[in-house]
């Protein structure tokens, strides 16, 4: 029987989305196909499985919820691991601006070039969920 992972309340959720948390999701992707296939030759006989749905307080483009407290501001704009148990199999990671606005990510490589990690796709990221874009330019 599988686990639903609970995220704790409170700011210690937070966790950066870095190379060793890709390779975790694609672990959990690959053990979760492996043991699909394993059911699929079992054929229990119509047992279907109940699957997860996105939680709805945690969607983009709304606000964090008041559970998980203030952001450390040194994670403010910074690519953070998702914190829906939906997502937790999927390539994706959050970035959450200043206002605690949710900006979700898919952590494939965008254009076939770019990954998660490239410092151009940061930077683009960065400028995208800023809050006043226009006073990036005018410090």
């Amino acid at each position: 029987m599988a686990q639903a992972m609970l995220v704790p309340p409170g700011s210690d959720c937070f966790f950066y989305f870095t190379k060793e948390s890709l390779a975790a999701i694609e672990k959990r992707i690959a053990d979760e196909k492996s043991n699909r296939d394993k059911d699929e030759r079992k054929d229990d006989g119509g047992h279907e499985e109940v699957q997860p749905t996105p939680n709805n307080d945690l969607e983009a483009g709304k606000t964090l919820p008041f559970i998980y407290g203030d952001i450390p501001p040194e994670m403010v704009s910074e690519p953070l691991e998702d914190l829906d148990p939906y997502y937790i199999n999927k390539k994706t990671f959050i970035v959450l601006n200043k206002g605690k606005t949710i900006f979700r990510f898919s952590a494939t490589s965008a254009l076939y070039l770019l990954s998660p990690f490239n410092v151009i796709r940061r930077v683009a990221i960065k400028i995208l969920v800023h809050s006043y874009p226009f006073q990036l330019f005018f410090f």
